[in-house]
């Protein structure tokens, strides 16, 4: 059996643009003028792979020894490195600066220390303009080294200032360190958990947050202590589902880089996210013509030919740009106008194989099985539900296997499966147990669903009625909401009772909610 599987090496080649390929060449040629170079030879085998297969390597370059393999693919995957650094350093601000930094340690240690204060005090001013101060702080370090060996002859006050600004930057650095930490550790709790899901969790997560939340005053954070700021605020208000608190800090990371548009293009990255962020605190609030505006933005900011996008940029806007196409969809209630998307989106998905984490893909599955169940498509639902019940991490987005495993069962009693239903109710229970992920909805879900098969159908619509009642009561805790922003139980209950379908009802609702606007 050959051996296959996803190589580094391979994945690295595959992610070239032309250009980095024709540069790539450009660059061996002038450090390997030798057109038989064995590491050269192992690019272009690679390249034309549709898949990595080491026997089919071995039989395309005769030259290339077994025994040889495996270092030749450490130093391809070096030189592609160096090339690439060489190619991507006009555009990335922090690589020019490390340069820099390693022009001036060479010049040190030839012992031009002149020459390699000149190197430091010219790429510091950079440092500034760009908000770097992590490398602003090394440079410093450095500088203050170079002073310590006393062999510049130095202005007297210079050890002073060096000592005042590495002071005050350490403040900086060390403050913009705890936001972050934060900020990353909340997202962390997002990616696991999801929302709270009652009073103890809330208690748990507001005493985290308070307690990890550094003193500050806003007028004397720089950018990225504003940043991260509003970074840890919106994932808070989010996970504790204060959606109007975690808008208002979504628009304050957003307005952050309106207000320094300079920032745009050199923390791409940071500026999508955060209209990202934005975008879901509108669709979370249900504040319909703020969150179609908002997506039309980022579908002009994601076909705009004025911005040099990296593929990290790109991948970013596809996930972002097409769940706001989606959410436009569940807000309207138009699912079979929506289920357009989802083959677009799986063909489009291909084209970034590799560079999506698990996270995004179960949301997605269980969006698109949301779109196919209210559009009455149970047989799809299930088939996409299927494809998180069956994930092997379970403890990644436990929200989302959860109610992927509660709407499953709701599908197949669309479907009449009423035994495979009867069967299943006992083992989903035992997995949100044991999941820690009940709350007061699921269980009069359960409750009902038990008791179903057991119904005369002349008696069937009083217990729907039953269970919406004491669903809507459910509602009012605002510790409770969490349940119904993954899936419109309520609406699906007035379907049945009305004997509409779920897209009529939510519709006649999105309209009502929408009058005059």
């Amino acid at each position: 059996m050959p051996k296959i599987s996803q190589e580094p090496i391979f994945e690295l080649i595959k992610s070239l643009t032309k250009s980095e390929k024709r540069n790539f060449k450009v660059y061996t040629n002038r450090i390997t003028p030798h057109e038989e170079a064995k590491f050269v030879r192992l690019f272009d085998i690679i390249d034309q792979l549709k898949e990595y297969n080491e026997d089919a390597i071995l039989q395309k370059g005769h030259e290339i020894k077994p025994g040889q393999l495996s270092n030749l693919k450490a130093h391809l995957y070096k030189q592609i490195l160096t090339s690439l650094r060489l190619n991507h350093i006009n555009q990335n601000a922090d690589i020019q600066i490390r340069e820099n930094i390693d022009y001036a340690r060479i010049l040190y240690n030839k012992g031009l220390y002149r020459q390699s204060l000149r190197v430091l005090d010219r790429i510091k001013q950079k440092t500034k303009e760009e908000n770097q101060n992590i490398l602003h702080l090394e440079i410093l370090d450095f500088e203050k080294m170079i002073e310590s060996q006393y062999i510049t002859r130095s202005l007297e006050d210079r050890a002073d200032n060096l000592t005042k600004e590495s002071r005050e930057l350490s403040g900086i650095v060390a403050r913009a360190q705890e936001l972050s930490n934060l900020a990353l550790s909340l997202y962390g709790l997002y990616l696991k958990v999801g929302y709270v899901k009652n009073r103890n969790d809330f208690q748990l997560v507001q005493n985290y947050y308070q307690g990890k939340l550094p003193n500050y005053r806003i007028e004397d954070l720089t950018f990225f202590e504003k940043l991260y700021l509003f970074q840890a605020k919106g994932w808070y208000f989010n996970i504790v589902q204060d959606f109007p608190n975690c808008y208002k800090n979504a628009q304050y990371w957003v307005d952050l880089f309106h207000d320094n548009p300079e920032m745009i293009e050199k923390q791409m990255d940071l500026y999508i996210k955060g209209l990202h962020n934005l975008q879901l605190a509108l669709f979370n609030t249900m504040s319909y013509e703020k969150h179609n505006q908002l997506i039309e933005e980022m579908e002009k900011l994601r076909n705009s030919e004025s911005h040099s996008f990296t593929d990290n940029n790109k991948v970013l806007l596809f996930l972002y740009v097409y769940l706001g196409r989606i959410n436009k969809h569940f807000l309207e209630g138009t699912f079979d106008k929506g289920l357009a998307i989802a083959p677009e989106f799986e063909k489009e998905l291909k084209s970034f194989s590799g560079k999506l984490d698990d996270h995004w893909l179960l949301l997605f599955y269980y969006k698109i099985a949301c779109l196919y169940f209210g559009s009455g498509k149970n047989e799809m639902a299930i088939k996409y539900l299927n494809k998180i019940i069956n994930f092997r991490d379970i403890n990644l987005r436990e929200d989302l296997h959860c109610f992927a495993r509660i709407l499953n069962l709701i599908a197949h009693f669309e479907l009449g499966n009423s035994d495979l239903v009867e069967s299943q109710v006992k083992s989903v229970y035992r997995f949100l147990a044991k999941m820690d992920n009940l709350q007061h909805m699921q269980l009069e879900i359960f409750k009902f669903l038990r008791r179903l098969p057991r119904v005369i159908p002349a008696d069937i619509k009083k217990e729907f009625n039953k269970l919406k009642d004491k669903l809507i009561q459910i509602s009012y805790d605002p510790l409770e909401k969490r349940p119904f922003l993954y899936l419109d139980i309520i609406s699906w209950l007035e379907s049945k009772i009305e004997s509409r379908s779920v897209q009529e009802i939510i519709q006649e609702k999105f309209l009502q909610a929408n009058r005059g606007h």
